[in-house]
């Protein structure tokens, strides 16, 4: 299933799944989405430091966290109070053939990386079902992305995702400690101001 490539149980990469057509059409469906669910900056819990990533989410719920209340889901825009924008229907099509789980997700984080920002080693674990998996595409210029186990602390491995490619955390895997470490400028030119987004899909009930 998938290309392995030597990677921990569970994790599985699948090079350049999206050409670059399909990858236009998606990133023109954010685009739109966008204008209505605008990119909003998360902020730490407690201390309330800004994350340098921004994002926005589609689907029934979006992930979101701030200093008051921390990591959660919920069903409306931080600022908007509207909605979140629907899962565009490649993505659940993408979900069905990977995921291996019989519930569709219910959420899409949608995460723009700037040249210079990266996400520190965290888990995925706001989600009441680890059965499912996380699912996630890359748009973009290429990042160095980091996996390590379920524990932090232990030994790491990286790999380069590149724009088109899809990625999956299951099984042992669902709740590894992973992270981008730093994003390539350059190495695409499907964002013409440059960065990179990547789209993750979570079943969150």
């Amino acid at each position: 299933m998938g290309n392995i490539l030597s990677l921990p149980e569970g994790v599985f990469h699948w090079p350049g799944h999206f050409d670059a057509e399909n990858q236009v059409e998606l990133l023109e469906y954010i685009r739109e989405k966008v204008a209505i669910s605008p990119l909003f900056t998360p902020k730490m819990p407690k201390t309330g430091k800004e994350m340098s990533v921004r994002m926005t989410n589609f689907g029934e719920f979006g992930w979101v966290t701030d200093k008051e209340n921390g990591y959660r889901y919920q069903e409306k825009h931080p600022a908007t109070g509207k909605p979140w924008p629907d899962i565009p229907q490649r993505l659940h099509d993408l979900w069905e053939r990977f995921s291996g789980y019989s519930k569709p997700p219910q959420a899409c984080l949608v995460n723009f990386y700037s040249d210079g920002a990266k996400m520190g080693l965290h888990q995925d674990r706001d989600e009441q079902d680890f059965e499912a998996p996380v699912l996630s595409v890359s748009l973009g210029n290429d990042c160095q992305f980091r996996i390590g186990g379920t524990t932090r602390g232990g030994k790491t491995q990286s790999f380069r995702l590149m724009s088109g490619d899809v990625m999956m955390l299951s099984g042992p895997s669902r709740l590894a400690f992973h992270g981008v470490d730093r994003i390539y400028p350059n190495t695409s030119d499907l964002l013409k101001s440059g960065g990179r987004i990547n789209l993750t899909l979570r079943r969150v009930a």
